[in-house]
C-alpha cells in the first residue's frame, strides 16, 4: 500500500549484448553517498537473468510520452518481442556500462549491482549509480536542470499518472516568512516602547 511509485523503464542486456526493457515500478534512492538505488525484479522475468548475469542496468525515467511503453514493457515479454523495436525506443551508448539507455527518457541512471538481496517473490538488485546523462531539453541557459518540465508519471494501484503541481520545496515548512515593509515598520514603533 506504500503508494505511489515511480514506473522506470529499465533497460538490461544478455551476456552477447542484446538489450531489452522491462518496468518497474518497485525502484528508488537507498542511498546519496555513494548514490545508490534498487529495483526489485521477479526471477521469473526474462530481465531478470540478463541483470544477474552482467550485474548492470539502466533505470530510465518515464514520461506522458513514454505511458504507453511503460506499459508495453511491462507486460510483454523480452522472450517474445524486441521491445525496443515495438515501442520504437531508441537505445543510446551508456557512459560507464553496456547496456543501453533510452534517448527519449529525460534521465537515464546507469547502475552496478553491488547486492542482489533474494527477498521472497522478488530479488533486490542494489546498485550504485555510476553515470546520469540528462535530455538537454531540461537544461537553462546557466546550466541548471528542470525535471520539473519533463511531464514525469507516476504509478498507484494499477493507473498511470502525471506528477501534479507543485505546493512547496524541501524546508518552506520552516522558512521565515519575509513581512512587507509597512507591517515591519509598525512592528518596530511597537516595540520601540509604546503601550
Amino acid at each position: 500500500m506504500l503508494y505511489p511509485l515511480p514506473a522506470v523503464l529499465v533497460s538490461v542486456a544478455d551476456r552477447e549484448g542484446r538489450p531489452n526493457v522491462l518496468t518497474v515500478a518497485w525502484a528508488g534512492t537507498v542511498c546519496s553517498t555513494p548514490p545508490m538505488v534498487s529495483i526489485s525484479v521477479r526471477p521469473e522475468r526474462y530481465s531478470y537473468h540478463c541483470i544477474e548475469e552482467t550485474g548492470e542496468f539502466v533505470i530510465n525515467l518515464t514520461t506522458a510520452k513514454l505511458a504507453c511503453a511503460a506499459d508495453y514493457c511491462g507486460v510483454k515479454s523480452g522472450r517474445d518481442v524486441d521491445k525496443f523495436a515495438q515501442m520504437k525506443l531508441t537505445p543510446c551508448a551508456s557512459k560507464k556500462v553496456k547496456v543501453p539507455g533510452i534517448a527519449e527518457s529525460p534521465v537515464s541512471l546507469e547502475c552496478k549491482v553491488r547486492q542482489i538481496l533474494p527477498l521472497g517473490s522478488h530479488t533486490m538488485f542494489v546498485a550504485e549509480v555510476v553515470a546520469v546523462s540528462v535530455d538537454e531539453a531540461y537544461m537553462d541557459e546557466n546550466g541548471r536542470f528542470h525535471l520539473e518540465k519533463a511531464d514525469l508519471l507516476a504509478y498507484s494501484h494499477g493507473v498511470y499518472y502525471r506528477l501534479g503541481e507543485p505546493i512547496g520545496k524541501f524546508g518552506y515548512s520552516v522558512e521565515k516568512k519575509q513581512r512587507s515593509g509597512r507591517k515591519a515598520q509598525g512592528d518596530r514603533k511597537t516595540d520601540s516602547g509604546k503601550k
